[in-house]
């Protein structure tokens, strides 16, 4: 029997660890959004993995995710704010990764 999975987690069947077992499909579909930021009202595409990520950096810092998209779009410079969220995203991904003690 096939199971079909909406979250995140191992794949039946999958290797622990794999490419496969770490991959949720419906994870990878994109959603839009509207956001207000800098006083105006702005669409965001990002898959759902990445709107996941980023609500969770966002009430970590104790502010809403508005106010953290605005900050990335500050900073963006030329990079589309869909792309300058999901880079930002992986940075924050990895210094926690650096500063966690690892897991055996």
């Amino acid at each position: 029997m096939h199971s079909r999975r909406t979250g995140g987690g191992p794949v039946n069947g999958a290797e622990p660890g794999s490419a496969a077992a770490a991959f949720a499909p419906a994870l990878a579909l994109p959603k839009k959004r509207s956001l207000a930021i800098a006083g105006h009202r702005t669409s965001i595409t990002l898959e759902d993995a990445f709107w996941r990520e980023l609500k969770a950096a966002a009430e970590e810092q104790g502010r809403t995710v508005a106010a953290l998209v605005a900050e990335i779009d500050a900073a963006r410079g030329p990079a589309g704010l869909s792309a300058a969220i999901r880079v930002y995203l992986l940075g924050t991904s990895k210094a926690r990764a650096v500063t966690s003690p690892h897991q055996e």
